[in-house]
């Protein structure tokens, strides 16, 4: 048996696979600079046709709405795109956990625990770290 992963043969949904890649891609292409200059750029212009509108509910309208729409479906994208790199962080974590012999696999569904139990256990590692560390055995480094 070996350590690399398997591919899975459980069909997926190509919606779900199209939303992700679409997600992703999207969410990639907004946090570039280039996204940040012309959401700056498309503001400027908006403000600088303010006299030529004479600064009307419609003029103001373009711009509220605009934004609205824009940060309605950012939240999905975004949110899809976060969900799956937790996801992918938390079982790179449940695999470290499992592969070290030290580690307790207690560990592995803290996600589970409740408010009470995690703060127990974060006092508990806050306990850990002040305590002196212990020096290597010999042969040890």
């Amino acid at each position: 048996m070996t350590n690399e992963a398997k591919p899975s043969h459980r069909r997926r949904s190509p919606l779900a696979d199209s939303f992700h890649l679409f997600a992703h891609k999207t969410s990639t292409a907004v946090g570039s600079p280039v996204a940040a200059v012309l959401a700056m750029t498309s503001i400027v212009i908006w403000a600088a046709t303010g006299p030529l509108f004479g600064f009307s509910d419609t003029w103001q309208l373009v711009i509220n709405t605009s934004t609205t729409i824009v940060t309605f479906l950012m939240v999905f994208l975004i949110q899809n795109t976060q969900n799956r790199d937790a996801q992918v962080v938390q079982l790179k974590l449940d695999e470290l956990i499992r592969a070290i012999k030290e580690a307790r696999n207690s560990l592995i569904d803290l996600e589970e625990m409740s408010e009470e139990e995690l703060r127990a256990l974060e006092a508990e590692f806050r306990k850990l770290g002040m305590e002196k560390p212990e020096a290597p055995a010999p042969g040890q480094s």
